[in-house]
């Protein structure tokens, strides 16, 4: 079984400040390098999608670069165009996986210095509060809902 270290998503005063400090790997970097677990439902070489671990609805999935860019607008073209290919198709693998409305996607990027886009499947706008995150999710349940999304990638 798979184990997740609890993780309290924030920024402390020194990140808030200047993250040249102490330059190291990001918590996504981390997973992606496997120093960390992670329920992964896609990789390539340019990036990964993973389940977060504090999701605000159930297959809440993370599409990450591999390149630690902080923010968005600071990709290169290519890398973005390719984020929301992979981000489209993880939401059309949520559709057919979940009786939802929409699948919204979100960037938002306070929680980590490392560009990152929410797929994630709702009903209302009230569906995506980051207030009502979860703070534990059984992580034999993330695994269960990542082998589902990846099964249906791959026929996407």
């Amino acid at each position: 079984m798979d184990h997740i270290p609890e993780v309290k998503l924030g920024f402390s005063v020194l990140t808030i400040i200047d993250t040249t400090i102490f330059p190291m790997s990001s918590l996504f970097t981390r997973i992606i390098r496997g120093e960390i677990p992670g329920h992964f439902v896609y990789k390539d070489e340019n990036c990964v999608a993973f389940l977060t671990i504090n999701p605000i609805a159930t297959g809440h999935t993370l599409v990450v670069p591999i390149e630690e860019i902080d923010q968005w607008t600071d990709l290169p073209t290519a890398t973005s165009d390719h984020l929301m290919r992979v981000a489209k198709n993880i939401g059309n693998a949520q559709k057919q996986l979940y009786d939802c409305r929409r699948i919204a996607l979100i960037i938002a990027g306070f929680e980590i210095p490392h560009c990152h886009l929410h797929v994630i499947p709702a009903d209302t706008m009230s569906d995506l509060s980051f207030d009502q995150a979860a703070s534990h999710v059984d992580p034999t349940d993330l695994a269960a809902q990542a082998q589902k999304i990846a099964a249906i990638l791959k026929t996407i």
